[in-house]
């Protein structure tokens, strides 16, 4: 150890010791709790903060340590020691992130744009380190004659990549501009993202009296009660902006007027010209992308973005969503001739509006199939599904769960924990099921980690993953009764839980995957949901057990393909909006993004009735980054998904084990190692063919 070395360890060894709360903070040290879990309620925002300020100057150091090594670079002192690096700020920041998603409070958000600019700062010092990047380079350059196993290849080529795409090839002038750049975009996006939570939790519809609830499932109603009292309002009915309080409105409440202003209070979400509005942040954001894009050498920021991904370029992006856009249309447009005719059995002649579309299209379904979801509702209490979804797993891949309660910390009361055990009994992750709305969550669906998977030496540290969701939660002693799409929905999010429980690499540079394959292992397990003889398992009804008949059953396969033309067209518009915005190699003066979007989808043929799925004041898959680029990554990955179903489903037995055996080996325990269609050819042994996408949406 040379000299420099000696001092910077002495120096990060007088830091830690210098901080008498190395012994409070429970950060600081190992975790004294069942299974390593975190101690939720015992880590206060004080102790976040001070941890995460520790971690960055402890990564500081150990880069600062690496970059003094007079040894000549190599893949160990050089690529491993960085991939090990930053231990205590991802253990602050895994265990930080996930809370401030699902249980924000006014002192997280405070937190959160405390440190982002910091964040921000300390990843530009790490990625535009020159020193740092000499080294990483050399390796690199070595490549070929290194004696490196197959993921050691990978993050060597992942590690070089990242340090050329973040900027390490710039000139001085060009790299602190690079960091302005990333400073702005990074707290534009958590402002973006705080905005739409605050709108999404804070806008209300009320209603005056119960004429105005007709229609409206009793559930809803006392949900919706409840929800005034809580809000000051005793004696009336609210609904917020979370999909469980105000899509049932949309789909079974016969007043028109009550549909209207849930549909607009929706859709509407930061455009509303108040202190939380949305378009000067996106419009800013989408000229700042392109402005990093165009200094990296790149056209347009769609460009850069898909560089990594499978899809590779916009043009092949678009051949895919334009492929889809006909047909959805076509289809759409058939729906809505059943959609006039209902209204006309009503005996009106209004034309049908986007606050129409769900209310009759479920009346055209029913008409057509005779299927009533709300019937259908009384089998799917969320519990059973939870246990129809634990079966899948155990019958494809021989897991059990154990749901564990004693002395394990709860990040959240209402939400569940089990250790994920393997077919040969030993525990492979542990699981948080978390699926109620709360005023503190944010909206949708999604799946986190308070740890991933790693490694100590040769032990395998198990991860800690979290599904959040957004169901519809039990009203007083009444069940959770869930619709179609939210059954779809937990199986969907189970599938990334899959993905991270049996996830196995080494390297922290080597556990992610393309961003449009991460949604092959989630969607394939939706596949699942509504086959017969796992409804047989967990489609109970609530109140008899019953399981539910042969004859719904049916139903639901024949009607499975209804309101595809809807639901393709409105996501296709999201897609294609988002790409739109960021294939621009110049920023119109003035930009509104909502008339931009408006525009463009006109000129696509969108029917009047449909508004893209999410509209790009609330868009925060792109707008609050993480699918910037990329929100077409779902029907790119739903041509893999369908592609293998159809591995099992030629087979006969939804259940294969071979089948199953190689979806495990090639997809979800490899992480990154391969790109994406290496791992899918090597699991079916060919590449996806878009046929089976076109037959599951009836297309």
């Amino acid at each position: 150890m040379t000299m420099k070395q000696i001092m910077l360890f002495a120096a990060m060894s007088a830091a830690l010791c210098s901080c008498d709360c190395t012994t409070k903070n429970p950060l600081f040290a190992e975790f004294d709790t069942p299974y390593g879990i975190a101690p939720f309620e015992s880590i206060t925002i004080d102790h976040y903060r001070e941890a995460m300020l520790q971690g960055m100057e402890e990564q500081k150091a150990e880069i600062e340590a690496i970059v003094a090594n007079e040894e000549a670079p190599t893949f160990a002192n050089t690529i491993a020691a960085l991939d090990r690096s930053g231990a205590l700020l991802r253990k602050a920041g895994g265990t930080f992130g996930p809370l401030s998603s699902s249980n924000s409070t006014d002192a997280t958000r405070a937190l959160q744009k405390e440190l982002s600019p910091l964040q921000s700062a300390h990843s530009d010092d790490i990625n535009l380190n020159e020193a740092l990047f000499a080294r990483v380079k050399a390796v690199y350059e070595q490549r070929d004659v290194l004696d490196l196993t197959r993921e050691e290849q990978k993050v060597l080529e992942n590690t070089y990549k990242r340090f050329v795409r973040s900027g390490a090839e710039l000139n001085a002038e060009q790299k602190e501009r690079l960091r302005e750049l990333n400073k702005e975009i990074s707290m534009l996006q958590l402002t973006f993202s705080q905005n739409l939570l605050h709108e999404t939790n804070n806008t209300f519809v009320t209603a005056e009296s119960l004429d105005e609830l007709v229609g409206l499932p009793e559930a809803n109603i006392a949900a919706a009660a409840k929800m005034a009292e809580e809000q000051g309002q005793p004696g009336k009915w609210m609904f917020n902006m979370q999909r469980p309080s105000c899509n049932p409105v949309l789909q079974y409440c016969s007043n028109r007027a009550l549909r209207e202003k849930v549909y607009h209070a929706y859709y509407n979400r930061g455009n509303r010209d108040n202190e939380y509005d949305n378009k000067a942040i996106s419009a800013r954001l989408v000229a700042l992308r392109l402005e990093k894009a165009q200094l990296m050498g790149y056209q347009n920021y769609a460009e850069m973005a898909l560089e990594q991904r499978m899809a590779k370029t916009p043009e092949a992006v678009y051949a895919l969503l334009d492929e889809v856009w006909k047909p959805a249309v076509k289809k759409a447009q058939e729906e809505l001739q059943d959609i006039r005719r209902e209204i006309r059995k009503e005996g009106h002649s209004f034309e049908p509006a986007g606050w129409d579309y769900m209310y009759y299209l479920d009346k055209a379904k029913q008409a057509k199939f005779a299927v009533d979801e709300q019937e259908i509702r009384a089998y799917l209490e969320i519990g059973n599904v939870m246990q129809g979804i634990f079966h899948v797993a155990g019958k494809l891949y021989g897991l059990t769960f154990r749901e564990i309660t004693a002395d394990v910390p709860a990040y959240e009361p209402t939400a569940k924990a089990y250790e994920v055990l393997d077919r040969d009994g030993s525990t492979l992750a542990i699981f948080y099921s978390d699926n109620f709305p709360r005023e503190s969550k944010r909206a949708g669906a999604w799946c986190t980690s308070f740890r991933g998977q790693r490694y100590e030496g040769d032990e395998r540290i198990i991860p800690i993953v979290v599904n959040c969701c957004n169901m519809t939660a039990p009203t007083g002693d009444g069940p959770a009764l869930q619709s179609i799409d939210n059954v779809e929905t937990l199986f969907h999010e189970f599938g990334h839980a899959l993905h991270s429980f049996m996830r196995d690499v080494r390297y922290n540079g080597a556990g992610g995957v393309e961003r449009d394959f991460v949604e092959l292992p989630s969607q394939i397990n939706e596949h699942w949901a509504f086959e017969p003889e796992v409804l047989a398992v967990y489609a109970k009804h609530h109140e008899t057990g019953e399981v539910i008949p042969m004859e719904l059953v049916e139903k639901i396969q024949q009607s499975a393909q209804y309101g595809q033309g809807f639901a393709t067209v409105e996501y296709l518009a999201a897609s294609l909006s988002d790409m739109d915005l960021h294939v621009l190699t110049e920023i119109p003066e003035n930009l509104n993004v909502m008339e931009f979007e408006a525009e463009k989808l006109a000129a696509r043929g969108i029917p009047s009735q449909i508004l893209p799925r999410y509209r790009m004041t609330n868009f925060s898959h792109t707008m609050g980054g993480g699918y910037t680029a990329g929100y077409y990554s779902y029907m790119w990955a739903e041509v893999l998904d369908a592609d293998a179903f159809e591995a099992f489903t030629e087979t006969g037995d939804i259940y294969n084990q071979e089948v199953a055996t190689k979806f495990r080996q090639y997809v979800l325990t490899p992480g990154g190692i391969d790109d994406g269609m290496t791992m899918y050819k090597a699991f079916r042994g060919r590449e996806p063919k878009i046929d089976a996408l076109l037959r599951n949406r009836g297309l």
